[in-house]
């Protein structure tokens, strides 16, 4: 599919340029190119998974508000065991990636990324914005390092998401440390954290006993954020209250993106697949699914911040709430 003609995902916007034939295949190329750290590096890292014990889950929603999203109805799937990171890959985790290998993301390569505007100090000098979506900006030099573009950086967010972190750049990540990024199914069943039928990995209110758990946009979308729950924009990897797996931010804070190409959820029946992962052609070839919403999911525009939301982007989309967090077979 041109570039140009690319549907804009939930919250985060595909690019819009028109690229040269192959640009794709590149990106994808200096991803797999990317030499793997040390051995003990990889096992250090492993180490800091959790582990999940797999077996039959209920994946998806009884019914969607959203219904391109494609997470209902509800299907029976089967996983065997795995790990998965509690937490977000985090930009401190990144900038180790970074220079050990001397890896360009593509948003420094290009050059830009997409900026929301509340966090820009003058919006109105990036005038750019893709369609239909004047919240995002288009900010030159933008990217992991500088995530409002020149004269920002990282100090005090060592410990934040990483984002500005397209598909091919996880890819990257996921090279070097010898992890994989998780399938949909492995990331739901570690997000619901052994609860059935829930909203939230923590059960059903959004904010239980009247206190924020998680960090998603308050005040009014998209003109003002009040940062009631503490932040505005991400917070750290850790903030909040872990779910019963321990696992951190899987809802709300940033998209997450899974291996899985964007197609309909595996289905259920009296066979319930084992260890689903669409990495067939179904559904919209380029794109892939994003999970569990960002800071800047309202009720009033995109409430996609429950264990079952998905989204789709494309493999070379980055935005300010964009991250990833990784996993591994036992």
């Amino acid at each position: 599919m041109p570039h140009g003609s690319k549907k804009s995902g939930c919250c985060g916007p595909a690019r819009q340029d028109d690229p040269a034939e192959g640009r794709d295949m590149a990106f994808l190329a200096r991803a797999n190119a990317v030499r793997q750290a040390p051995a003990e590096t990889s096992e250090e890292l492993r180490a800091k998974l959790r582990p999940i014990r797999g077996g039959f889950f209920e994946m998806g929603a009884r019914r969607s508000a959203f219904p391109g999203d494609m997470d209902s109805p509800r299907r029976k799937v089967k996983l065997s065991p795995y790990l998965i990171s509690p937490f977000a890959v985090s930009n401190a985790d990144y900038a180790r990636f970074a220079d050990a290998t001397g890896y360009r993301t593509v948003a420094e390569a290009e050059g830009w990324s997409y900026v929301f505007h509340l966090l820009l100090k003058d919006a109105r000098a990036h005038a750019t914005t893709p369609p239909g979506l004047p919240w995002w900006r288009k900010v030159e030099r933008a990217c992991w390092s500088a995530p409002e573009g020149p004269g920002s950086d990282l100090t005090g967010r060592e410990n934040h998401p990483v984002v500005h972190i397209c598909w091919y750049d996880a890819l990257a990540y996921c090279n070097w440390s010898r992890l994989d990024l998780p399938t949909e199914a492995q990331w739901e069943c570690a997000a619901r954290g052994g609860l059935a039928r829930r909203k939230f990995p923590w059960g059903n209110e959004m904010t239980p006993d009247g206190g924020f758990a998680m960090n998603t946009f308050q005040g009014s979308f998209p003109t003002r954020d009040s940062g009631e729950d503490g932040w505005i924009g991400t917070a750290p990897v850790d903030a909040f209250a872990s779910n019963g797996f321990g696992m951190h931010n899987m809802t709300g804070n940033v998209w997450e993106w899974a291996a899985d190409r964007f197609g309909p959820l595996p289905g259920g029946g009296r066979l319930p697949p084992i260890d689903p992962c669409d990495l067939t052609a179904i559904g919209e070839p380029d794109a892939r699914v994003q999970r569990g919403g960002s800071y800047l999911c309202h009720v009033s525009y995109c409430d996609r911040y429950h264990v079952h939301s998905r989204t789709r982007n494309d493999p070379d989309s980055s935005t300010g709430n964009c991250g990833f967090r990784v996993a591994a077979k036992i």
